[in-house]
């Protein structure tokens, strides 16, 4: 039986040689030692890193239960996961809640005769709208919080650079700023204001 390479794939006790430019290459069989490091491992059914080459990433597993937690390294592959999942389904809930809030702008186009009921129903329309602008913005900041997961960005301050806390995060996952950094940004956007 072939040996595992650390990354839950086994390498094959058959000889596989290092492509030439590598100095020291030499073939080798999966029997004697672990393959070295800038080898690629095989899987068992003999394809070799498929994912990195269709630029799929492996799916992480993560339990229905699962709560990032402080003792465990930051921004590992499980908590990204559970952050992208938690962003991705925010997002789904915010589409839902606006393809029903235009189905429900298009059925209520009626002609209301009375001006009090009708003023009624554009207010509500117009705050309606109001409240879909907001959430189509949210979604924006959601994209980039996505888009700042694939970078390698997310959960770090864009001002200083330091670790966000995971329980900000879990409550604002698009929070951009450590707890700190968004208070000090505030109290200089008051002063401005106030000016």
């Amino acid at each position: 039986m072939g040996k595992c390479c650390g990354l839950g794939t086994q390498v094959l006790p058959q000889q596989r040689s290092l492509p030439s430019d590598i100095p020291g290459a030499q073939a080798y069989t999966g029997a004697e030692e672990e393959p070295p490091l800038n080898q690629s491992c095989e899987n068992i059914d003999g394809t070799a890193g498929k994912e990195k080459e269709n630029g799929m990433k492996a799916e992480v597993f993560l339990p229905d239960d699962y709560r990032p937690a402080e003792d465990e390294p930051f921004m590992n592959e499980r908590q990204l996961e559970y952050f992208r999942r938690k962003l991705e389904a925010w997002k789904a809930d915010i589409l839902d809640d606006g393809k029903s809030t235009i189905e429900s702008l298009q059925e209520g186009a009626r002609n209301i005769p009375d001006v009090a009921d009708r003023a009624s129903e554009e207010t509500d329309r117009a705050l309606e709208l109001r409240t879909r602008d907001r959430q189509r913005k949210l979604v924006a900041k959601i994209d980039q919080a996505l888009r700042r997961i694939e970078e390698g960005e997310y959960g770090y301050c864009q001002v200083t650079g330091e670790p966000i806390s995971l329980k900000r995060l879990d409550a604002r996952p698009i929070a951009t700023m450590s707890l700190e950094a968004q208070e000090r940004h505030e109290r200089r956007e008051k002063v401005h204001r106030d000016d």
